[in-house]
């Protein structure tokens, strides 16, 4: 399930990126086109932090 939320993140970034850029270049819309941009970039950030990974939970001496 996680991979699929990736996955759609990753998709909605780069639709939003590329809207952003499109809105700036074709339509002059500086203000909406950088904060498209700045969504997408946030989507990024979002999901390589999702898929670095995380330490061990497990606790020393709970036999897991």
């Amino acid at each position: 399930m996680a991979g699929t939320i990736l996955s759609i993140l990753m998709l909605t970034g780069m639709a939003l990126t590329g809207g952003g850029i499109y809105a700036i270049a074709k339509r002059g819309d500086r203000k909406r086109g950088t904060l498209m941009i700045l969504a997408g970039l946030v989507m990024f950030a979002n999901v390589a932090i999702s898929a670095i990974p995380g330490p061990d939970l497990s606790l020393p001496g709970h036999g897991r």
